[in-house]
């Protein structure tokens, strides 16, 4: 038996695999193609960490075990270096981030090549890389030639610790998704995507996709699509009836505003049946017409500040309602009563249309706020105690009583369309995606502002507009990036008319680079393709072989962002006549989050890990092995040190007996070993397709026990053959000690990795005994088991019965009470039915 010895073992193996480019795909010759892609990782500012090896080991061990089944997986990497995370780690250590790139590029790689991953390391995409991003700016001129890119001035989150914009799906509970930090809001003319023209593709789709369903789940919540109905309230001029200052959240003015008239509040709602139960409306504080109205009155003016200044969050807002009076009111178009306007933070602007009619009798956030303010409920469906949400039955609703509220909701709209007060309507929670980022570090926006032509993107031979290096890279937070600061950059002439012009000094949200690398990767190092005069980022031919991925693994925290905006920039290659397909991956697999001793991993915490020191101590294979032992892969784990030392015990363990074995082979199998290794060939298989990963730890772990029980008093337990089948069931986990006893102790031929998953003999998986439940009245009373040579005898009810009124605990349950009948379930159960 030779020692087991990590270190030289995975430093030789790594070596040997890189000389003889056992992971480098036949891109163009495959014929079994089999893309196993991996989300784009974020090169983390200390390095690797091992939450990013928990989630390569996942993808990779999938990726092995294709290739054992016959596949040529393709399985690359790279480095989605450019954007805010990069640059604020460059920051905040007083480094260029363009240095601060080449470094981290040196040493992520450097401990990527540790782990055990088959990447394919002559294939990697860099974004920062202006032959990559040249690309990322083509793809903008062409969302702008086809209308889906467009600059406005609109309400946008701004980030004032990261000094930029932010998308939507940036911010998380009003904080930035990357710092933490509280989002202001701010009006200011940005550059957005036109990805709402496509939500209805993007939500009907899921239901077509093969991909972890918690994603789904949470791309149709965010997509947040509703059916109803758009009303107008016309609003009535003249003052409301003055009422006491009561504070803040009970402010009513004294008058109502000057509005032009005639004029209408139109509000968004799924429950037209109810417009008659409709007392009061409420708009978002950052609605339109809200600034309209406190111009002319100060209570309202006073509100909205307080509201900005405590950024108010909409879970806050619906636990405590917040709101204020503004003495403007509306008429109901279908009874003419007149309803008061209110502003309250738990309506939101891109909420519909950002105003609600608020019908307490039938919605619990309404309800709650009548009851806070004192305002009319009243109650038009009948069918459950207030608030009701429901169907049911109409009431106090004139012409309508009686009726079931799905028919009133029809009839209901019917009018309003004829008095041209209302019709159906779709709204979405998803809004277009803001692209502009007022930073340095990221691929600046193709565009060119003409003061005759207007903006102009620039022409595709001009690629890519390049990042200058410059000194001041430092964002300012005054609403513009720091090459604004830079005339030589931005002065240029139009490429219309030739007149002086100013290039676009903000650059693009990182998340457009990763929304194509997959595209990419395969044509890396291979002649790019034409549409007709066009020269296009990728071969054609190879993005056909290869694309879409057919198994992509990653976190699921991107659901709402990479992931969505991944899907959406496919669609819009495909219309656009550049791709035959319209989704980005066949299958995604989302793995879970790696906690540490119980809590999330931060640098604050100082409970980060870095992978290389558990590597140096106990080995790569060791590691990924514990890291898919800790739970189910899809619900993450708690990495504890403890668990660490014990898995590298087993390690150890394992590599005693199986080089044992290796080094003296029985010269027969046992029947008892042959048959479990024929089961664990099986479940490995099965549990590795659907990547049950740490049942599949769990099995090998049983298999050795068993085999070291025998060991101690019989030698040689397993023959050559079945070490080698063993080895190739171990090599998608643990892939450096597969490759040493495979080629080395066992003296095959190089390497374990390309031979073929080991078939199991079904015959030898079967079970040895046959099992029947015996029951006495439905309840358990004990079990039966015959050896399979019996089997025959025991399908016999009258065997069955005779042999199971043996059993004591039938007896007792028996207790002289007459049999009626059995009742007798094939190879299953055997119930014995009795009266007393």
């Amino acid at each position: 038996m030779t020692k087991y010895d990590p270190k030289g073992i995975e430093v030789k193996w790594r070596k040997i695999w890189e000389e003889k480019r056992l992971d480098v795909a036949d891109i163009a010759g495959a014929k079994k193609p089999f893309y196993n892609l991996m989300m784009y990782p974020y090169p983390s500012a200390e390095g690797l960490h091992v939450g990013n090896m928990y989630a390569f080991t996942a993808a990779d061990i999938y990726g092995r075990f294709k290739r054992l089944c016959g596949f040529e997986v393709f399985e690359p990497i790279g480095l989605d270096g450019f954007g805010i995370h990069s640059e604020n780690y460059a920051l905040k250590i007083g480094r260029h981030p363009q240095e601060h790139a080449a470094t981290t590029e040196r040493n992520f790689y450097q401990q990527l090549h540790k782990i055990g991953a088959m990447f394919d390391w002559t294939r990697t995409v860099e974004t920062y890389d202006p032959d990559y991003y040249r690309w990322t700016q083509w793809l903008f001129v062409k969302m702008f030639k086809a209308g889906l890119a467009y600059r406005a001035k609109a309400e946008v989150n701004w980030c004032p610790k990261c000094k930029t914009v932010l998308s939507d799906e940036q911010v998380i509970d009003n904080q930035c998704e990357r710092c933490g930090t509280a989002v202001e809001k701010r009006e200011m003319e940005q550059w957005f995507f036109r990805i709402t023209d496509y939500a209805e593709r993007l939500l009907n789709n899921l239901s077509k996709l093969d991909w972890s369903e918690k994603i789904k789940v949470a791309q149709r919540n965010w997509i947040g699509k509703k059916e109803g109905a758009r009303i107008e309230f016309q609003i009535v001029a003249g003052p409301a009836a003055r009422q006491p200052h009561r504070g803040l959240d009970t402010a009513r003015p004294d008058r109502a505003p000057r509005l032009a008239s005639p004029a209408f509040i139109e509000v968004f709602t799924t429950r037209p049946d109810t417009v008659l139960g409709a007392t009061f409306i409420v708009l978002a504080p950052d609605h339109q017409l809200t600034s309209e109205i406190a111009k002319e009155n100060k209570v309202v003016l006073d509100y909205l500040k307080q509201v900005k200044e405590h950024k108010a969050l909409p879970g806050e807002a619906q636990k405590k309602k917040t709101g204020v009076a503004t003495g403007v009111r509306v008429v109901n178009p279908l009874n003419g009563k007149e309803l008061p306007v209110w502003i309250s933070d738990y309506v939101l602007a891109e909420a519909g249309t950002g105003a609600v009619m608020g019908v307490p009798a039938h919605d619990e956030r309404d309800y709650e706020f009548a009851r806070k303010f004192e305002l009319p409920i009243v109650r038009v469906v009948e069918g459950g105690p207030l608030p009701y949400e429901g169907a049911g039955i109409m009431v106090d609703s004139g012409k309508y009583n009686g009726m079931e509220s799905q028919k009133a909701a029809e009839a209901i709209l019917n009018e309003l369309r004829e008095k041209n007060l209302g019709k159906k309507a779709v709204t979405y929670h998803l809004r277009d995606w803001l692209i502009s980022r007022q930073r340095y570090w990221g691929p600046p926006i193709p565009m060119v502002n003409c003061p005759k032509c207007g903006w102009v993107s620039v022409p595709e031979e001009q690629l890519p507009v390049k990042l200058p290096y410059i000194e001041d890279y430092q964002p300012e937070g005054n609403g513009k990036g720091p090459l604004a600061k830079h005339p030589e950059f931005y002065k240029t002439i139009c490429p219309n008319c030739g007149a002086p012009a100013e290039r676009e000094t903000d650059v693009s949200d990182t998340f457009l680079d990763s929304s194509w690398y997959e595209l990419k990767y395969p044509s890396v190092g291979a002649e790019l393709s034409r549409k007709g005069q066009e020269k296009l980022p990728w071969n054609t031919g190879l993005t056909k072989r290869w694309l879409p991925v057919d198994m992509y693994t990653g976190g699921a925290e991107h659901a709402v962002l990479h992931l969505m905006y991944f899907r959406f920039v496919t669609m819009v290659l495909h219309d656009l006549g550049y791709l035959d397909f319209e989704e980005p991956t066949k299958k995604f697999f989302a793995h879970g989050l790696l906690i540490k001793d119980g809590a999330k991993m931060s640098k604050s915490r100082g409970n980060v890990v870095n992978p290389d020191e558990y590597i140096e101590r106990y080995g790569a294979d060791a590691l990924r092995l514990y890291l898919m032992f800790m739970g189910p892969v899809e619900s993450g784990g708690d990495f504890r040190d403890t668990g660490m030392e014990g898995m590298r015990r087993w390690v150890e363990r394992m590599w005693r007996v199986i080089t044992d074995q290796a080094a003296a082979p029985a010269v027969e199998a046992d029947p008892e070993v042959d048959r479990e290794l024929n089961k664990l060939i099986l479940k490995t298989g099965e549990n590795l397709e659907t990547r049950r990963y740490n049942l599949v730890i769990a099995n090998l772990m049983e298999f050795i026990n068993l085999v070291a029980g025998k060991q101690a008093s019989q030698k040689s337990v397993l023959t050559r053959e079945q070490v080698g089948k063993f080895v190739i069931v171990l090599s998608p986990l643990a892939p450096y000690i597969a490759e040493e006893l495979w080629t080395e102790n066992l003296e095959n031929q190089f390497s374990v990795h390309q031979q073929s998953w080991p078939e199991s003999d079904r015959q030898k998986t079967a079970p040895s005994e046959a099992i029947i439940a015996i029951q006495v009245d439905g309840k358990l009373r004990g079990t039966l088991e015959f050896p399979l040579a019996e089997a025959e005898k025991e399908r016999n009810e009258a065997f069955l019965r005779e042999k199971a009124l043996e059993l004591p605990t039938v007896v007792r349950a028996m207790n002289g009470k007459r049999i009626v009948k059995t009742v007798y379930i094939s190879g299953k159960i055997l119930n014995i039915v009795t009266v007393s």
